[in-house]
């Protein structure tokens, strides 16, 4: 693993923050998760575009420039063929409950070896099961934000796991799907590429974006609208996307398989020419 905390690279068994920080206190962070190929960290200027946008929203302190030299240096030392890279940002020392100084906050860079998924994994598909806690916002007069407190995530996506699935989505009241617990979702429906529109509850994902714009450049219309979730299973293919999955079929939910469709495929060839060339 490599670590970078507030611009210096240090052995992992010397990273540590205080027990006062604010991260570990209140879950009061903002971070991103990208994706590297070799050297090259893949859609660096959208993911710290979106922190940065975040942290103007909550008042929350981001020296972007000290950041990209960091994530400079940290490409030229990745080794592996993928990497998973997670940056975090903390406010620092609370004492109370005010904001600290601008001057106490830090970041956090680290860099992991990533399993690139694999065509027989895509061909298998994602078991998906609904989530049985609610998608939650802790600043709801603001959209979702990619924020450390984070344990409705926390709580489906281990909801998953217990129950031998690969997702949990979350659904609202009237039972629209809104996202997964790590990803977005979207359908193919009548030709056209459907997904639920990002707000309150919804993150707008990088990758999200980016196969919107894919799917535009493939000349597939985009209709952001509710989506029941009993209107998934009449759907003609519904898949699932985030920074490191790029794109991920559904196979069923809650073990009602999901049809299949061949959409995807070129989608998937689309985004890569796009973030990979």
């Amino acid at each position: 693993m490599l670590v970078c905390l507030n611009g210096t690279f240090l052995p992992y068994e010397d990273a540590a923050i205080p027990i006062s920080d604010g991260g570990f206190l209140f879950g009061d962070t903002l971070f991103e998760t990208l994706k590297a190929q070799r050297q090259k960290i893949l859609l660096l200027s959208q993911h710290l575009d979106r922190l940065e946008q975040s942290a103007k929203l909550l008042n929350f302190p981001c020296d972007r420039q000290k950041i990209e030299s960091s994530f400079q240096h940290l490409s030229n030392a990745l080794k592996f063929p993928a990497s998973r890279i997670r940056l975090t940002l903390s406010r620092g020392n609370f004492a109370g409950l005010s904001w600290p100084a601008p001057e106490q906050s830090q970041f956090l860079i680290t860099a992991t070896e990533y399993s690139e998924l694999t065509d027989k994994k895509r061909q298998i598909g994602a078991t998906c099961v609904i989530a049985p806690n609610q998608r939650t916002n802790p600043v709801n007069h603001l959209p979702q934000l990619k924020q450390g407190n984070y344990a409705d995530c926390l709580y489906a996506a281990n909801y998953a796991r217990l129950s031998n699935a690969g997702e949990a989505l979350f659904v609202d009241p009237s039972q629209n799907v809104l996202e997964g617990s790590t990803s977005n979702i979207f359908a193919i429906i009548d030709k056209r590429l459907v997904t639920p529109p990002p707000g309150t509850l919804i993150l707008n994902g990088i990758l999200r974006q980016q196969v919107i714009k894919a799917a535009a450049e493939l000349g597939i219309l985009t209709t952001e609208r509710n989506l029941p979730v009993a209107e998934l299973h009449q759907a003609d293919e519904v898949f699932l996307t985030n920074s490191l999955i790029d794109i991920l079929p559904v196979a069923s939910i809650n073990e009602k398989a999901i049809n299949r469709g061949d959409c995807w495929k070129s989608l998937l060839k689309t985004l890569r020419m796009r973030i990979e060339t």
